[in-house]
């Protein structure tokens, strides 16, 4: 087209904006507010998504409240056995030093100068110190009942000015720590 065409041309004047016939008595701004209020419920999750995510947050808790159980049980199985070994290695210390209690008690029995008694009785008073500060304990026997948990019984004897089952003689006196027997006591009962 030549310049002389488009002079020559009508002018085109804009056609007036008409709302859509289903939108009409509505003004532009509610026109394109209406799109947006559309697109609203597609972002909010359908009841069947809140649904599964409830679910899943449930499963998620009852991992993590199961996953702190056990470690509370993890925990406490593992202070027991520290304690266990704990004891264990006491016991087989103290058990170790038995036989030096047995001999220091022989000595004491044993008739010497004033001397070497008071020296030993001193040695083994010490002994017996430090074993119940240790927490060990003699097991009693002479004139108690014969109890197959303490006493290891190695002799028996008809008597009858004893009772049935009466310890009559202490032959290797029993220890305890705590209530673990670490030496079983032994004795002669009466029948």
């Amino acid at each position: 087209m030549s310049k002389k065409d488009e002079k020559n041309r009508p002018a085109q004047q804009p056609e007036p904006e008409t709302p859509p016939a289903d939108t009409a008595g509505e003004t532009p701004a509610e026109t394109e507010a209406a799109p947006a209020a559309e697109a609203a419920p597609e972002k909010e999750p359908a009841p069947s998504e809140t649904d599964k995510l409830k679910a899943d947050l449930a499963e998620a808790n009852d991992k993590y409240l199961r996953m702190l159980a056990e470690y509370d049980n993890y925990r406490r199985r593992s202070q027991k056995e520290r304690e266990s070994i704990y004891a264990d290695v006491r016991a087989d210390t103290v058990l170790k030093f038995l036989p030096v209690y047995d001999n220091l008690a022989r000595a004491v029995q044993h008739e010497t100068d004033e001397q070497t008694r008071k020296g030993v009785e001193g040695i083994f008073s010490q002994l017996k110190a430090i074993l119940e500060g240790l927490g060990v304990t003699e097991i009693e026997t002479v004139g108690k009942k014969f109890d197959a948990n303490l006493h290891d019984a190695l002799l028996h004897i008809d008597d009858e000015k004893y009772g049935e089952g009466e310890i009559v003689l202490e032959l290797e006196k029993g220890f305890k720590l705590g209530d673990k027997v670490i030496r079983f006591a032994k004795v002669q009962v009466a029948n």
